[in-house]
């Protein structure tokens, strides 16, 4: 069973930064693609920024510029950097990690539970 734990959320002013950590644990044979993902009430999860295992990136357009995905793989942990945030940025953000497991043939995703960000203008 693998476990993500993210950290980080809070509210903070627009134009504010914040930083989400997102930790890995448990039964992990590698982590290839990660992600962050956000979803605001009343709309659907969306994907807001990508890293890969070759650290290949992508951001949604609404974000570029203002957010950083970066990863340590030694810490299997990755964080989202978050500056000149905006209430649209208002969700909560999910962690996401294609892994592999030992006993388990084929990678999955895994999720964690959550964090809630919230921008006040």
């Amino acid at each position: 069973q693998v476990q993500l734990v993210e950290s980080g959320g809070g509210l903070v002013q627009a134009g504010g930064s914040l930083r989400l950590s997102c930790v890995a644990s448990g039964a992990i044979f590698s982590i290839d693609d990660v992600a962050w993902y956000r979803q605001a009430p009343g709309k659907q999860r969306e994907l807001v920024a990508g890293i890969s295992s070759v650290r290949s990136t992508y951001y949604v357009d609404s974000v570029k510029g203002r957010f950083t995905i970066s990863r340590d793989s030694a810490k299997n942990t990755m964080y989202l950097q978050m500056n000149s945030l905006k209430p649209e940025d208002t969700a909560v953000y999910y962690c996401n990690a294609v892994v592999s497991s030992p006993g388990r043939r084929l990678p999955y995703d895994a999720w964690g539970q959550g964090t809630q960000v919230t921008v006040s203008s």
